[in-house]
């Protein structure tokens, strides 16, 4: 399908986007890498009348460096330059980790990181790596700055907690320690499709313990989640397969997935099962724990 019609800015600061989203609020939506709206828009799935192209706003195309060790990503910066980064490896791995599972090469060459993370598709990777890791947003608008924790930016489907008048901006993730281990791991019918069930997972150890965790999942609500009571039941143990079969367990029984014609809520609930006990081994090696 064409796109409907609609009228065109083009932004060419941060002051001037930001006025044009307080001038046009709800009927305005940013356009950045263009791989999410423009093929909601073609499907007529709440077409904007006004489309704000933030794609010449200067110092948003950077990957900063946070005094406390942490990465901070820029509005602009496309998916295939945080895969290629090596402080993104090196600093926020669970990055890297879920960037060959975004869409495919072409889609990561001009999307964007951060338009994927507003635009909240509850089977995209990247909302529940901001999850598994903590992320904070920051959003800009004509009252200024605010900043807003992951575990309360994702509202429901498609649906975040930026006002109609805000610009997210960056997004920053923690440091990440040496002690701590992730994966992203998922199940598609193809390469490249939106996750069945999906996986972003962190276990932090201390000594031979599991100090915190993370299991945050995609694809199986209408919006990211984790699933505190697995999480919990890891803490304190050592990271054996047995430990990891009990958060799988906790996981299957704890979730309720929607179903469709791909697949249903009991089917998912496997999946997610399986997955945490794959994410969980993946994590663990990847700071020399097997199990």
């Amino acid at each position: 399908m064409k796109n409907p019609p609609f009228v065109y800015h083009q932004a060419h600061s941060l002051s001037e986007a930001i006025e044009l989203l307080a001038t046009y609020g709800e009927d305005g939506k940013v356009l950045a890498g263009g791989q999410s709206l423009l093929p909601t828009m073609a499907l007529r799935l709440g077409p904007p009348e006004h489309v704000i192209d933030i794609s010449a706003v200067p110092d948003l195309d950077t990957i900063g460096l946070d005094a406390d060790g942490g990465v901070s990503l820029g509005a602009l910066v496309r998916h295939a330059e945080a895969e290629r980064s090596d402080d993104v490896r090196r600093l926020a791995p669970l990055i890297s980790e879920a960037m060959p599972h975004v869409g495919h090469r072409a889609i990561r060459t001009r999307g964007t990181v951060v338009g994927s993370i507003a635009h909240a598709d509850p089977a995209a990777e990247m909302p529940a790596v901001c999850l598994a890791t903590g992320a904070t947003m920051i959003a800009a608008s004509s009252q200024g700055e605010r900043t807003i924790p992951a575990a309360e930016f994702f509202d429901g489907y498609l649906t975040t907690a930026l006002r109609p008048d805000e610009l997210l901006t960056h997004v920053k993730f923690p440091a990440w320690s040496a002690q701590s281990g992730g994966a992203v791991v998922e199940v598609s019918r193809r390469h490249g499709d939106y996750a069945l069930a999906g996986l972003a997972c962190r276990v932090d150890l201390s000594g031979d313990a599991v100090t915190d965790a993370a299991l945050a999942f995609f694809g199986v609500d209408s919006t990211p989640v984790r699933v505190p009571e697995a999480e919990a039941a890891l803490v304190g143990k050592p990271p054996t397969a047995e430990a990891f079969a009990e958060a799988a367990s906790i996981v299957s029984t704890t979730l309720t997935p929607t179903a469709d014609i791909h697949g249903s809520t009991n089917y998912r609930r496997h999946l997610a099962g399986v997955l945490t006990t794959r994410g969980l081994k993946t994590a663990a090696s990847r700071i020399g724990v097997s199990a």
